[in-house]
């Protein structure tokens, strides 16, 4: 018998051996093995070769309503089977909150150097406010936190961020794979061209969506006086009107195509181009997202300056040429790159978070499922004991 199985809810075709059923046509220069054998040739045959046959078959066509509870755990058994609490999650829910507290784990622990970061690449606009000298290193951005705010000012936006970071994962996550299906080629293969478009397209969704708390973020972690990231919503809200809000939108969306492009693809491609057996290691997601990440880092981090300087109050760059030429001028090629070792700091811890708590939550899940379905199966077997 050979079986097919198909996801809950959808019809499961079945080949099963008839040992009293005899071929009707034992010997042709197409199927020399009858009609009825356990390759289903009879499966594969082209309508017109159907048309010719002069042979006379049974066909069973059968579809399965399951009911989805019929036999499904019990309290007792969940109780004494904790773990499968988690089979009761929809797949797609599971993935979702698991991929959410990974990014939120991931952010949180690495918030001190992302604090560090923006302090770094928004000094060139507050030089000219207060008359700070012209440029802050990264010991000193680290002291100058840690005397004036403590050590939660470390901390200091990281609410705003992990709240962005849920749906921003989510809706990244989804489009990406939506984008990937609409940029496959008649042979439903996608190519890096098709790969390269679909992370662009998914980075700009998920940008455009969660822009407002980003824009949020920012002002908490580097604008003096505020406490609340309500604070500073309604505080934009009544001096620069809800545009603020997507101040800076135009070079976010442009710095972020080609690093989630550049990101996805070179992830994709590294682990394709491994051997099988390797692939599906974690040791190879994790270096695979590593490479990926710092390339797609180098490549478009002065985008990312050019975004932050222009969500800044009182920034006086209007576009993106105007601030590319303004922070050279001010600080040469390297203003571009200003905060650089802090986010290279951050990006490789964020990555082995993220995917080692992703990795072992899907683990978990993948348990919690194959235990659920045991108790399942159990209780199917029990159920057909009684009837027989």
């Amino acid at each position: 018998m050979a079986k097919h199985e198909t996801n809950e809810g959808k019809a499961a075709l079945v080949w099963r051996n008839i040992p009293t059923l005899r071929a009707s046509l034992q010997s042709t220069p197409d199927f020399s093995d009858g009609l009825w054998s356990n390759n289903a040739q009879l499966s594969r045959m082209p309508v017109a070769d159907c048309r010719r046959l002069r042979c006379k078959f049974a066909c069973v066509s059968v579809v399965e309503k399951r009911d989805q509870h019929e036999f499904a755990p019990s309290l007792s058994q969940l109780l004494t089977h904790p773990q499968a609490l988690l089979g009761l999650v929809p797949d797609k829910a599971a993935v979702f909150t698991a991929a959410a507290i990974a990014g939120a784990s991931a952010k949180t622990m690495t918030a001190p150097l992302d604090r560090i970061k923006l302090l770094m690449q928004t000094h060139g606009v507050r030089v000219a406010q207060e008359g700070t000298k012209k440029a802050i290193g990264f010991i000193e951005a680290i002291t100058a936190i840690g005397q004036n705010e403590g050590v939660k000012g470390y901390w200091k936006g990281n609410l705003p961020q992990v709240i962005r970071v849920i749906p921003y994962s989510a809706v990244q996550l989804f489009s990406y794979e939506m984008y990937k299906k609409l940029f496959k080629g008649e042979d439903d293969e996608l190519s890096v061209r098709g790969r390269l478009a679909a992370g662009a397209c998914a980075g700009m969704t998920s940008t455009f969506i969660t822009y407002p708390l980003d824009v949020l973020r920012l002002r908490l972690a580097v604008e003096p006086g505020y406490r609340t990231m309500s604070e500073v919503a309604l505080n934009m809200l009544k001096e620069e009107g809800i545009a603020s809000f997507y101040y800076g939108l135009g070079p976010s969306l442009i710095s972020i195509a080609p690093y989630i492009a550049v990101n996805f693809c070179m992830f994709d491609l590294l682990k394709k181009s491994l051997p099988e057996n390797v692939q599906k290691r974690p040791q190879t997601s994790l270096l695979s997202a590593l490479i990926s990440a710092s390339c797609a880092t180098l490549t478009c981090y002065p985008l990312d300056t050019v975004r932050r300087q222009m969500q800044m109050r009182g920034t006086p760059y209007k576009t993106v040429l105007e601030a590319l030429s303004g922070i050279i001028e001010q600080d040469g090629v390297v203003g571009l790159y200003r905060g650089f070792v802090a986010n290279a700091l951050k990006t490789l811890p964020a990555s082995s978070i993220r995917l080692t708590v992703f990795d072992y939550l899907k683990g978990l899940v993948a348990i919690s499922k194959k235990e659920f379905e045991q108790i399942v199966e159990d209780n199917r077997e029990k159920k057909a004991q009684t009837s027989s």
